[in-house]
């Protein structure tokens, strides 16, 4: 179904059976699905440290590093879907942050960045994806400062393979590989090895997030190649 709304001009999230979404071709409505849970080994290991991450924000951090987070939020206004500008909670700044830092291996931050504005992250891109390998060629640019800091880094997401003709994938993605920053930064390319099995032909969606040693996480950025024998 098309539709033009001199009401709804933007629309995001579900309202009973209904879901607004959006395309290149523009906004429509779909029947609203249930997601799936299988309880695998990532999504629990995802819920714990987001429960772990709520707790430290309850009963580690001080009032003043509370106070500190929410001044950072206060003062980065992020962007939704629809373009829209909002502000995040400080709370949501702390997990937020720190759950992708987990997932690359760092501890927990307590300290809020004292910089008002997300990292910066070239975007990174594919130039290989090798069936015999399971392997996946990622170039990225190495003057970024999460490249240039021991507690930087780089996360690299893989999706579900896809129709070659799918050239926008949403997700789900799941995390795979982190490329570490350093004094000396990482050489590019590097190849790492998929976590989820693809064959010649199909097309392969990467989503890549950095974080910079003071906490700060960059937006997402996707990109997505042909996979060959």
């Amino acid at each position: 179904m098309k539709f033009i709304s001199a009401l709804v001009t933007a629309a995001s999230g579900s309202i009973r059976g209904c879901t607004a979404s959006r395309n290149r071709s523009g906004a429509y409505f779909r029947g609203r699905v249930v997601p799936v849970n299988p309880g695998s080994i990532q999504q629990n290991a995802v819920r714990n440290n987001l429960a772990a991450l709520v707790a430290a924000w309850t009963s580690t951090l001080t009032q003043a590093e509370r106070d500190a987070w929410s001044l950072w939020a206060d003062n980065t206004p992020q962007t939704d879907p629809l373009g829209q500008t909002y502000h995040m909670t400080g709370q949501n700044a702390f997990i937020g942050m720190n759950a992708v830092r987990n997932q690359g291996g760092e501890a927990t931050l307590l300290v809020a960045p004292a910089v008002f504005s997300g990292a910066v992250l070239t975007p990174p891109n594919m130039t290989a994806a090798d069936q015999s390998l399971q392997q996946l060629t990622i170039a990225f640019t190495n003057t970024d400062v999460w490249a240039n800091s021991a507690l930087g880094g780089l996360n690299i997401y893989v999706g579900r393979p896809q129709n070659p003709s799918v050239a926008f994938y949403k997700g789900p993605y799941q995390y795979t590989a982190t490329i570490d920053g350093n004094a000396v930064p990482p050489v590019s390319p590097l190849q790492i090895a998929s976590v989820i099995p693809f064959v010649a032909g199909q097309r392969v969606h990467v989503q890549f997030r950095a974080y910079n040693a003071d906490g700060r996480i960059s937006s997402v950025q996707r990109d997505s190649i042909i996979a060959v024998a």
